[in-house]
């Protein structure tokens, strides 16, 4: 059994002080957002009780999908990497950036030039995407949907030569017989996300996944829970959404919450067995919820009819 644990969003604070010229951009709504409440909504007290939950249950490795960052500011890159250092060494944390770790231009190359350890690809190749990281039966995928967008705009976009080397990559792993794990910031289907929010190539994201296939996707960005599927080349992929990791929102989908994923081969293929852990209702980290991934083995038509009717994304 290969046991991942998935966070996301943890928008790691407090958030240093701006110079006056550092706000002569995108970064000016964004800080006035956080002083306006942002800071009382991510509570960083909140996250390490969450993460220290977290370890405690010993995960293999720990998937970290984006969002460790505000607003882009260099000092919040040094921040980012005690963070991650905080989870565990590199080799068992891997990362992928999200929008705000890319708020405006240079602020991802700078985020990245202190935390690629945890983007390193098997070649020993840094900060680029998308990268692959074997462990035993298990690989996992690292893919960057975080791109600079204009004020009040948080959508991402992969681009056809990421797109394109990422369907090679999940065919060669799964020719290799691997349990391929792909993880990504935006919501990768097409009803993940409003527009402005969305990952403006989804729809080339589903071709791709229902031409090659995956067995597990995961992604952050909109600080709930949530299990999609998207049709893969037989079977639906589960799509799995984490709530933000320090988020002290009113509803319990909302509340900070992270997943674990117990991975084991079967004959038949691969079982996933999966739980949202996260802050109760007495301000104390526990289960929340057990979930229900893998899908069940039906006729392709049967299958298409069955991820047509999951297409909106389901709460958890």
């Amino acid at each position: 059994m290969f046991r991942i644990a998935h966070l996301t969003d943890p928008h790691v604070g407090p958030l240093p002080r701006p110079r006056l010229r550092q706000l002569l951009s995108k970064r000016l709504t964004g800080y006035i957002n956080w002083r306006r409440g942002r800071d009382k909504f991510h509570d960083m007290e909140l996250l390490a009780a969450l993460v220290t939950d977290m370890l405690d249950h010993e995960p293999d490795h720990i998937a970290c999908t984006g969002d460790v960052s505000n607003i882009g500011l260099p000092d919040e890159w040094t921040t980012a990497k005690v963070f991650l250092d905080s989870l565990g060494p590199p080799d068992r944390v891997s990362f992928v950036p999200g929008n705000h770790d890319a708020y405006i231009d240079g602020a991802l190359d700078g985020l990245l030039a202190v935390c690629s350890d945890f983007t390193s690809d098997d070649s020993g190749v840094l900060g680029q995407f998308p990268y692959v990281r074997r462990r035993g039966s298990v690989a996992l995928i690292g893919l960057s949907s975080a791109i600079p967008t204009a004020p009040f705009v948080a959508s991402g976009r992969m681009g056809r030569r990421q797109m394109a080397e990422t369907e090679a990559l999940l065919a060669q792993l799964g020719a290799e017989g691997l349990c391929r794990v792909v993880m990504i910031h935006h919501p990768p289907h097409t009803a993940g996300a409003s527009a402005g929010r969305n990952l403006t190539d989804s729809r080339a994201f589903e071709t791709m996944i229902g031409k090659v296939g995956a067995e597990l996707i995961l992604h952050g960005h909109n600080h709930i829970g949530s299990v999609a599927t998207i049709l893969g080349p037989s079977l639906p992929v589960p799509v799995v959404g984490a709530p933000s990791a320090s988020s002290r929102g009113g509803t319990i989908t909302h509340r900070a919450g992270y997943h674990l994923f117990d991975i084991a081969q079967a004959e038949d293929g691969w079982r996933i067995a999966a739980q949202l852990r996260g802050l109760l209702p007495d301000g104390t980290i526990g289960l929340i919820e057990e979930l229900s991934l893998v899908p069940e083995k039906l006729p392709l038509r049967e299958s298409l009819a069955r991820h047509r009717s999951k297409a909106k994304v389901k709460p958890r």
